[in-house]
């Protein structure tokens, strides 16, 4: 656990994240942009995957506008919200909200849902450069399609630390043709009625239901798409030309699946995950899981006079949705051209191995900052499925989250202790729970309670994946952390213990702000609790979190400064402003 934080003082790396931020917010006042946006969010008619359907739009449009600025900007959305009869609010995911915790989108922890017709303004700093994505954070809204890119450049006068010729965007998602309020009550029900895998996977919002764009080189019943390029669904082609190198973004914001990505005669070179620089390394194909973003870099050195498809499939769940497609066009062909060959074949759903081998080799570029030698405090989350009274539930350490009707930032803020559990769940479980079994004992309970963590301190985060309630049943869980980005020390086989410590790595462990934990296994992490704030921690795994899969951390929030009133106007803390005027 190593020395207390007042007797070991700023680590190396705590130094470094320091004058980064202060050379950054520098930079934010002096040679720094506003890049300002206005967002309303409304229910509109669209076709995702050629079947109409109500989806959430922003400004009439589906996927919602890509966001651009510079390292050091600060970006500033107006946000109007014309759904009529339902609150939302938006997350910037990947974005740590330094000195803004208040404006990190997550409903009933950062701030108030934002009422129908009403206008709240985000204003944040995008410190460093990266690709991110946003998304809704209130109920099941990210199912329905309130969603889309945030890139950031490097700072003016800048460059990357690898050369491209072009870019190009993938967003990846998943899609139902239930309502995304159907899929909430099946799974608040008693029995749950489970939501069953989505009817189609979407690159840039377009995808393909019920036809196939690659049906001719099968002998299978699927049916040849004859899409005209106005259709909704027609896919979003990605055209390059011949002997170029190209920075490929990709971003998934998947409800449930997680994805392979291929793309054909192709190989591709990953030089940056979650917004930090790797080191980089090929692959045929990449697996990315539900709140990842990659950067790869692709150079179209084959046959110029040929289309290459670009292939999305499903892992980690057997697969009963088809893969996504778009082309790879080299110009000056036309993308009505087919390619040659088929489309990329997925690996096999539980090929795990294959899985783990592509994300064990994401490791931090040389020069980044390392972790913490030791830790001052550890957490092991112990990720099960139980029941509650016969709902349904995910829990951590056997307790499932619900969360408070006033805001944790105004809670912690104003000392409204009655607002949440003031107990704070258990930081370990049972030494002989047996996690290759489904639970002995079933039930679970709810909390709201948080995690109180100091700030600077550093704590390390055990993972531990276990059986579900099914034999033989054991998910992945893709888990993101809010307002921090952490080192992820390693993965192993089982249940964790102390001669797993020798296995960590802290030479050049990757900074990420989402990890994976694979079945029946751990992973571990490490962050320096540096961000004042309330801070969810969860699978996002859309289903799951609604149903209770998450924590919450509350490091000094009562400290926080400069909270908008408009935050958190609702509960009890808008109770106070409306005695008061203000807040006390």
């Amino acid at each position: 656990m190593g020395k207390s934080p007042q007797a070991r003082g700023l680590t190396g790396a705590l130094m470094i994240r320091s004058l980064i931020l202060l050379s950054l917010l520098a930079g934010a006042v002096v040679g720094g942009r506003n890049q300002s946006y206005n967002f309303d969010v409304e229910y509109i008619f669209g076709a995702p995957d050629c079947k109409e359907h109500v989806v959430m739009g922003i400004n009439g449009q589906f996927p919602g506008p890509t966001i651009r600025a510079n390292a050091g900007d600060t970006v500033v959305v107006h946000l109007t919200n014309n759904l009529h009869t339902e609150g939302v609010v938006i997350h910037w995911h990947g974005i740590r909200q330094l000195g803004s915790p208040w404006a990190d989108g997550t409903a009933s922890i950062s701030q108030c849902a934002i009422n129908p017709g009403e206008v709240f303004t985000y204003r944040f700093l995008v410190d460093k450069p990266g690709t991110y994505f946003y998304h809704g954070h209130y109920g099941m809204q990210r199912s329905a399609g309130l969603y889309g890119l945030l890139i950031v450049d490097v700072a003016e006068g800048e460059r990357e630390p690898f050369h491209y010729d072009g870019e190009l965007n993938l967003l990846l998602s998943d899609w139902w043709q239930q309502s995304v309020h159907e899929q909430e009550v099946g799974l608040s029900s008693a029995p749950m009625r489970w939501i069953g895998e989505p009817q189609s996977l979407l690159l840039n919002g377009r995808g393909q239901y019920n036809c196939s764009l690659a049906a001719h080189y099968s002998n299978s019943s699927s049916n040849q798409c004859n899409l005209k390029g106005g259709e909704k669904c027609a896919p979003m082609i990605l055209n390059v030309k011949p002997n170029k190198t190209y920075r490929l973004r990709i971003a998934s914001t998947t409800a449930l699946a997680s994805l392979n990505l291929a793309i054909g005669n192709h190989k591709m070179l990953v030089v940056e995950a979650d917004g930090n620089y790797v080191e980089p390394f090929t692959v045929d194909d990449l697996d990315i899981y539900s709140g990842e973003s990659y950067s790869v870099l692709i150079t179209t050195d084959q046959n110029p006079n040929n289309n290459y498809w670009v292939s999305v499939g499903v892992r980690g769940r057997e697969p009963k949705t088809p893969q996504g497609l778009t082309l790879l066009n080299y110009l000056p062909n036309s993308a009505s051209k087919l390619p040659v060959s088929p489309p990329p074949v997925t690996p096999k759903w539980n090929d795990y191995n294959h899985s783990k081998s592509l994300t064990k080799s994401v490791l931090a570029r040389k020069g980044s900052p390392k972790p913490p030698s030791s830790s001052d405090r550890r957490m092991i989350l112990l990720n099960t499925q139980n029941k509650l009274n016969g709902h349904t539930k995910w829990a951590i350490n056997n307790v499932s989250l619900t969360l408070p009707a006033t805001p944790y930032l105004g809670s912690v803020k104003f000392l409204l202790n009655h607002t949440f559990d003031q107990t704070s769940p258990p930081e370990s479980y049972p030494a002989n729970y047996d996690i290759m079994k489904p639970p002995a004992n079933i039930n679970t309970t709810t909390s709201s309670g948080v995690y109180r963590l100091q700030f600077n301190t550093t704590v390390d985060i055990i993972l531990q994946n276990t059986n579900a309630m099914a034999p033989n049943v054991s998910e992945i869980h893709p888990w993101h952390l809010h307002g921090h980005d952490f080192w992820v020390l390693g993965y192993g086989e089982g249940k964790f213990s102390e001669k797993d410590e020798g296995k960590l790595n802290l030479e050049n462990p990757p900074l990420r702000n989402t990890a994976v934990v694979f079945p029946y296994g751990w992973t571990a992490l490490r962050f320096v609790a540096d961000n004042r704030g309330v801070w969810a921690f969860h699978c996002h795994i859309e289903p799951h979190l609604h149903m209770g899969m998450g924590v919450v951390f509350d490091i000094e929030g009562r400290f926080v400064k400069g909270i908008p009133s408009e935050a958190l106007a609702c509960g009890a803390t808008g109770k106070l402003m409306a005695m008061d005027g203000k807040y006390p």
